[in-house]
């Protein structure tokens, strides 16, 4: 039997991978057994992309709003229908839970959703005589072929951040998905077909740093959209920005829950463990460090254990499953590392998941839950980002000291504060250093209308996800300044003069 292998996306039909093509390998990650493989584009398959997506967007580019909005509708209402099939792709390659998988879906949605509406965010500006004679409109225009490069953690909801809201603005789209979890792409590839979008306008190309590259330096790429590590972030916007494109990269995070001494603790537990643990702890946006002042720590940290202990781990297909594998053995073993490395680094380590594993499913990624108390800020499980289910407790004295932690951080993702106290909420939202603040909410996604983005080293570029930002970024603005004269006037004669509102 053949393997099956993934392909590309290019012009409104599959591309299947040459014979000669390399590949990687498609790994379930609550077995460990190879699946499929995954092709990887070379330069000419990128190009071929580009330039499908050059031609589609002549006519794109200048089609009514009705056509795209009328395109994106058709695609929700698909997106809708087959979003437990596109759920279950999301867990065969990436390991998720089949809820999570769905939850990963529906917020996807609300960006659909969002694009729907565009018309009321492009309707431009109008102001009449603003001096004798003359209005001034502003405008909002696509910038042709957009690109995104996505990770592997959200195979559908970030691809969502970026098309829907790109394609709506009347732009093309070449995505680069990651080649660990790569199937989504195409579904949502072909459910867009099946919506009426044509052929090229958006187009999927598997791979390496290969494609990535090329997307990054090809002349007809006018933007690219990324998430990602903060490494490989810093190095899409410099690549990208010095070969004279708009970027918005959003890097990694190391985000913080602080729990004062007079919040609920076991609403506050409840939270760590859900933000901490969820998905494995491979979201961007999960909880990976609680600073607890006062006397809120001892007790917390009990009550987190208590509830960590009964979390149910195993294949995201079991509907008992609370929490899945990790996504590569590879990256179990790393983050396994920064638990074995820290009691040498002067945490105390209050649960140890290393020694997991799932009866009859002994070959995935497994890794139990674990919990680190008084972790010092020079230990590695605190300054690196391990996209793991690994949760570091930190104690501050009072509130002053728990914020100067948490924003002396290079990381600038997301933050929360546990509390009853209105007035200490107040303040951290107001001097936290994060793009996004919960207050006793532990992982503050903004809803579709809002826009998703981090400071400091979590945000290169201008620009966050969706909301207003995704549609200023897919944009670019236009001012045209007009004056019909009047023939009973006559000319105005010449005026070398400096031009005056008058």
């Amino acid at each position: 039997m053949a393997e099956t292998i993934v392909g590309h996306w290019i012009g409104g039909k599959p591309v299947a991978a040459s014979s000669a093509a390399r590949t990687g390998p498609l790994t379930d990650p609550a077995t460990g057994r190879v699946t499929g493989r995954v092709a990887f584009a070379e330069v000419a398959e990128v190009d071929a992309a580009v330039a499908t997506a050059k031609e589609a967007y002549g006519s794109w580019g200048t089609s009514s709003l009705a056509q795209r909005t009328s395109v994106l509708f058709a695609f929700r209402a698909l997106l809708d229908a087959h979003r437990d099939q596109l759920a279950a792709l999301i867990t065969a390659e990436h390991g998720k839970v089949h809820s999570d998988a769905l939850g990963e879906v529906a917020r996807g949605l609300e960006i659909v959703e969002l694009a729907c509406g565009i018309t009321t965010q492009l309707k431009g500006e109008l102001s009449t005589q603003v001096s004798s004679g003359v209005d001034v409109a502003a405008i909002r225009q696509p910038l042709g072929v957009v690109a995104g490069i996505t990770p592997f953690n959200f195979p559908a909801m970030v691809p969502m951040w970026m098309f829907p809201m790109a394609i709506a603005c009347g732009n093309t789209f070449v995505l680069k998905p990651s080649e660990k979890d790569p199937s989504p792409s195409l579904l949502l590839a072909e459910l867009l077909d099946r919506a009426g979008l044509p052929g090229g306008v958006f187009n999927v190309v598997q791979g390496d740093r290969v494609a990535v590259d090329r997307l990054l330096e090809h002349p007809d790429v006018a933007a690219v959209s990324f998430v990602g590590s903060t490494p490989v972030a810093r190095h899409i916007h410099a690549t990208a920005s010095s070969n004279g494109k708009r970027v918005q990269a959003l890097g990694g995070a190391k985000n913080h829950m602080m729990v004062l001494p007079d919040a609920d603790l076991d609403a506050a537990a409840d939270a760590a463990v859900s933000a901490a643990y969820g998905s494995a702890g491979e979201r961007c946006m999960a909880v990976s460090a609680v600073v607890a002042v006062g006397a809120s720590g001892d007790q917390l940290v009990a009550k987190i254990k208590e509830r960590a202990a009964k979390v149910r781990i195993g294949p995201g297909t079991d509907p008992d499953s609370e929490m899945g594998p990790l996504i590569t053995a590879a990256h179990r073993d790393k983050v396994a590392g920064y638990v074995r490395d820290a009691a040498a680094q002067g945490s105390e380590v209050v649960l140890d998941g290393r020694d997991f594993t799932v009866e009859g499913h002994e070959g995935g990624h497994w890794l139990g839950l674990s919990l680190l108390d008084r972790v010092p800020v020079t230990a590695d499980a605190y300054r690196d980002e391990i996209f793991g289910p690994v949760l570091c407790v930190l104690r501050a004295e009072t509130y002053e000291e728990g914020l100067a932690l948490i924003n002396s951080s290079p990381y600038g993702n997301g933050s929360a504060i546990f509390t009853r106290d209105g007035a200490a909420a107040r303040r951290f939202q107001l001097e936290v250093h994060t793009g996004m603040v919960g207050v006793n909410v532990p992982i503050p996604v903004p809803v579709g209308y809002h826009s998703f983005g981090g400071w400091k080293d979590s945000l290169f570029g201008d620009h966050h996800v969706y909301g207003n930002d995704g549609t200023h970024f897919y944009t670019r603005g236009k001012v045209v300044t007009t004056r019909w004269g009047d023939p009973a006037a006559g000319a105005v004669g010449v005026d070398l003069g400096f031009p005056r509102h008058e």
